[in-house]
């Protein structure tokens, strides 16, 4: 049976279906303004972010740093207020170290103080000075990253990465791999010297290469428990793309932290100089334009690093032997009660030498510009 309706009905459904199309577009319109209203006001909040966190960095880059007496009198007051710490503990905290992390926060004693006590606990947890090669085999086998056979021209330490080699998808064990990469890397610094050189070679390097995790925990690992140790990052011809990133993300580094990372690519005469300013060129490896052509071998790296265990076993008993696991959770127990009971009290004090009074609440704006800095910095990398 056919259905037949009235021309009238006809016209109102057609009518009916115009007002639907109508509201559809309509709804579609005002998503699009809304989200573009979004994106506005992120990129507004992003600026005013990079503006606000750019000021405060150029303003603490600027502090003038303390005498030498003043600054025994500050590495003295950290030392007051960690205490006694177990043999492992306290064959790390030299007076050397200590102004590192002194360094590392402009000169606060509370800040610096802090910061210690929060990596003398991940090290009585994590106990780095104990990782040795067969923890590690695994993930060196490609030489993604190595102690270099050969040393910069004031002697210090460089430690060559090729993020291209990654090998493997465990975000621990390739933490754990970092982690005695740079243990490694400070045993083998000369005594005159407590800052290392790396090489990063971004040959056939993309997007796949580094998680985002293993980057937010590799940038928090450096950044929170090897203050002061980064001389110079050289990124060796990285993709353009890299550098585009890169003018995205220095706004938010400390102007010394940026002037730390330099971009060196093979056709630029320029940038090119920097690498014979650093090194004896017939030392440096061919890949980043020097005239020594040996190549990366396993079997003779895991030589080096076995002998170099030894020399890390004897270097944290060379005194009077290791603390023992009591002593240790002792102290990581004491930092817990010592952090509680001081956190509320150093907002109010004033330490003898001459901190200001508590320390500042970083503000929304700035909470916010750290976190987007941790994302941007992730994107970098990877």
């Amino acid at each position: 049976m056919k259905l037949t309706l009235p021309f009238e009905t006809w016209v109102e459904l057609h009518h009916f279906h115009q007002q639907v199309q109508l509201r559809i577009s309509s709804v579609y319109f005002y998503l699009f303004c809304f989200f573009l209203c979004v994106v506005i006001c992120r990129d507004f909040f992003l600026l005013y972010a990079m503006s606000t966190h750019s000021k405060k960095s150029a303003l603490n880059d600027d502090e003038i740093s303390p005498t030498p007496e003043e600054q025994l009198k500050k590495i003295n007051e950290v030392k007051r207020i960690l205490g006694p710490l177990p043999e492992k503990l306290s064959v790390y905290c030299s007076d050397a170290s200590i102004s590192r992390y002194l360094r590392a926060r402009n000169w606060h004693v509370k800040k610096a103080a802090k910061m210690l006590k929060a990596t003398l606990k991940w090290r009585s947890e994590y106990k780095p000075e104990e990782l040795r090669w067969e923890d590690i085999a695994v993930e060196a086998e490609t030489g993604k990253i190595y102690r270099s056979n050969f040393v910069d021209k004031l002697g210090r330490t460089v430690l060559v990465m090729r993020p291209s080699r990654q090998n493997t998808n465990s975000t621990k064990s390739q933490i754990k791999y970092f982690v005695y990469c740079m243990e490694n890397a400070v045993l083998n610094l000369p005594p005159d010297q407590e800052q290392m050189v790396w090489l990063v070679d971004f040959c056939n390097f993309n997007l796949t290469n580094i998680s985002v995790m293993v980057t937010k925990e590799t940038a928090h690992v450096l950044q929170e428990h090897y203050p002061e140790r980064l001389s110079v990052a050289i990124l060796f011809n990285p993709p353009k793309f890299f550098e585009q990133f890169w003018n995205v993300v220095k706004p938010f580094l400390e102007p010394k932290t940026r002037k730390k990372v330099k971009f060196v690519y093979p056709g630029d005469a320029n940038s090119m100089m920097l690498m014979g300013e650093l090194f004896d060129m017939d030392c440096l490896e061919s890949c980043f334009g020097g005239n020594n052509t040996e190549a990366f071998d396993i079997h003779r790296y895991a030589e080096r690093m076995k002998e170099d265990d030894k020399r890390m076993s004897s270097f944290w008993t060379r005194t009077n032997g290791t603390a023992d696991a009591a002593s240790d959770m002792a102290t990581m127990m004491s930092f817990n009660s010592v952090d509680d009971a001081s956190s509320s009290k150093s907002d109010t004090e004033v330490d003898g030498s001459g901190d200001e009074k508590g320390e500042e609440d970083p503000s929304p704006v700035d909470k916010d510009a750290q976190s987007v800095n941790q994302e941007v910095r992730a994107t970098l990398v990877t």
